[in-house]
């Protein structure tokens, strides 16, 4: 079999590496030359443990090549983004792009699958795309929608043995899909229709953003009340049956912070609660940028001068290079802006440089600083000593007895 991924990014990349070493075919596709160069090097564009050596020996097997345009296959699998346009309206026009671009390449007995984020009816309205234009393969062709459930960093184990939901237009296609998939998931196959499994993928989501968000809520009530919101935390998981998460310095990522507004795009009058919860997560970051402005104010009052502040993570979770969507970037952009003048050492180890911030090292930064502020639980940061002579801002739970 020969399988056709388009898009090679966080989630394309790994799953058509996964599929290349047991034994498949693969030919990777992406818009960015210079990402399907790299790929053709055997070199990752992303940060992934472990995924490097995997790409070069499917790159040196000729199991997987990279490719800017499709090639006839057997499967195709749409791995694209879908963001949310500035109105928080979902946007699938990648979704629908890399569909018709895979369309005059489609034959009778092909699997086409949307692995992409999507909300509900879109693999029904991929559908109806293909039909509309090749009408000869209605009922010919097998179509599914199976989401990914991965952790950036964890993403070889997870993309073999979590399992996963999939459904398709149809009881045939949904177990066409399930055949594919069984060659490298170790874990249980999920049969439901397409519907469903999209909504599935948001609820997922949207069920963590709900629980982070009351994490995040208790941490502001703990600021105002004078409490230490990890402690408590801690105290309160030793219930059996609660589990209460961490708070942070908001949501990001490209699931997480992104995949609610699509219910609730669809359904705004029933997701009260699910609303609410992104409200929350995203206030959190504003919170926090207020706390690191008034940090700011109050030591120049009491020293007469500026401070030096560390903005200390730019990523949207520990100890990953993806910025996707992440407070901490959109904290950092917000404190900067305001105070023109101020010198601010940004920091993030997991990436060499980016386009907007100067980096620097997280050792040089800390040493520096006259203000620190923790927006990510890198574990580079965890093995900074708490310093009674600088002013620490701990919004992810570096110094949590502290």
């Amino acid at each position: 079999m020969k399988a056709c991924f388009m898009g090679l990014g966080y989630i394309g990349l790994p799953t058509a590496i996964i599929a290349a070493k047991q034994g498949i075919d693969v030919v990777g596709v992406d818009i960015n030359p210079q990402v399907v160069e790299l790929t053709n090097q055997g070199k990752l564009h992303i940060v992934e443990p472990g995924l490097e050596d995997c790409l070069q020996e499917v790159v040196r097997n000729n199991k997987l090549h990279a490719s800017t345009q499709p090639e006839t296959s057997e499967a195709y699998f749409i791995v694209v983004p879908t963001p949310f346009k500035g109105d928080y309206q979902p946007d699938i026009a990648y979704v629908e792009a890399a569909t018709r671009s895979v369309i005059p390449y489609l034959k009778e007995g092909d699997l086409f699958v949307i692995e992409s984020t999507s909300p509900v009816g879109t693999t029904e309205m991929m559908t109806e795309i293909i039909f509309d234009e090749r009408p000869e393969l209605k009922d010919k062709i097998y179509i599914a929608y199976c989401p990914e459930r991965v952790l950036p960093g964890n993403v070889i184990y997870e993309l073999r043995n979590n399992d996963r939901v999939i459904g398709g237009i149809n009881p045939e296609s949904t177990e066409k899909a399930v055949c594919f998939y069984s060659q490298f998931v170790q874990g249980t196959l999920h049969r439901t229709n397409a519907k469903t499994a999209e909504m599935c993928k948001l609820t997922e989501n949207s069920s963590r953003d709900v629980q982070i968000a009351f994490a995040n809520e208790l941490s502001l009530i703990c600021d105002k009340a004078g409490i230490n919101v990890w402690e408590l935390i801690d105290l309160a998981n030793k219930h059996p049956r609660v589990n209460i998460l961490q708070p942070g310095c908001g949501v990001g990522g490209h699931c997480i912070a992104v995949d609610p507004y699509f219910i609730i795009a669809d359904f705004p009058m029933e997701s009260q609660v699910i609303s609410k919860a992104r409200e929350v997560n995203n206030y959190k970051a504003f919170w926090c940028a207020e706390k690191v402005k008034n940090a700011m104010l109050q030591f120049e009052l009491e020293h007469h001068r500026k401070p030096v502040l560390a903005m200390m993570g730019l990523a949207f979770k520990p100890d990953i290079d993806d910025l996707r969507e992440a407070p901490a970037k959109h904290i950092t952009t917000e404190v900067m802006q305001s105070c023109n003048n101020a010198d601010i050492l940004v920091v993030e180890p997991n990436i060499a440089d980016h386009k907007v911030f100067k980096l620097t090292p997280y050792a040089e930064a800390y040493e520096k600083a006259d203000i620190v502020v923790f927006l990510v639980a890198h574990k580079e940061f965890k093995t900074l000593p708490f310093r009674d002579d600088k002013v620490i801002l701990d919004f992810c739970g570096i110094y949590k007895k502290n």
